[in-house]
C-alpha cells in the first residue's frame, strides 16, 4: 500500500499551476502555452517569495541550505 502522502507535492504543485498560473486564461496553441508556463516556473523558482521558505525564493533557499551544510 502506498503512503496517502505520496501525491501531497504534486497536487500542490497543480492547484497552484491552476489557480495563479491558468486561471481564466485562453492559450493560442500549444507553443504559447509552453512559453508561457515555462516562463511562470522560471518565475516561481527564482524570483516569488515563499512564506514557508523564510520569504525566499526557493532557489535562494536551497543554496541558503547548502552554504549552512558546508559550514
Amino acid at each position: 500500500k502506498g503512503c496517502p502522502y505520496d501525491n501531497a507535492v504534486a497536487e500542490a504543485t497543480f492547484k497552484v499551476i491552476k489557480t495563479e498560473f491558468a486561471f481564466n486564461k485562453i492559450f493560442e496553441n500549444f507553443e504559447q502555452l509552453e512559453y508561457e508556463l515555462f516562463d511562470y516556473v522560471n518565475w516561481y523558482n527564482n524570483h516569488r517569495i515563499h512564506g514557508s521558505l523564510d520569504y525566499l525564493s526557493p532557489i535562494e533557499y536551497r543554496l541558503l541550505m547548502s552554504d549552512k551544510k558546508v559550514s
